[in-house]
């Protein structure tokens, strides 16, 4: 059974920083496509980077490219999201998604294309 859990997320005032993690299990996360994703209220899903585990090619939405860093640790099975220099608009429940997808299509493929979902981490950055 596939699991994904996040942690990591708090409340942290504008210009700060979080490390989300991402611990997957019933899954090798190696060889994969990892994503976050995050949703405000009243906002529709965004996807804010992805990662191929399988070589770590990373891809991000220009929102956060320049202040958030995916990464791994395939050895811990581990997704990470480092993020940076927090604005009051990053406010959101993220959530971590794994899909077996090829390295060509993991910065592209929709959020309905990832199968495997954690239960999200709440990020509040205040002003």
């Amino acid at each position: 059974q596939v699991q994904l859990v996040e942690s990591g997320g708090g409340s942290v005032q504008a210009g700060g920083s979080l490390r989300l993690s991402c611990a997957a299990s019933g899954f090798t996360a190696s060889s994969r496509c990892m994503g976050w994703f995050r949703q405000a209220p009243g906002k529709e899903r965004e996807g804010v980077a992805r990662i191929y585990t399988g070589g770590g090619s990373t891809y991000y939405a220009d929102s956060v490219k320049g202040r958030f860093t995916i990464s791994q640790d395939n050895a811990k099975n581990t997704v990470y999201l480092q993020m940076n220099s927090l604005k009051p608009e990053d406010t959101a429940m993220y959530y971590c998604a794994a899909a077996r997808q090829p390295p060509w299509a993991c910065g592209v493929v929709a959020g309905t294309g990832f199968p495997y979902w954690g239960q999200g981490t709440q990020v509040t950055v205040s002003s």
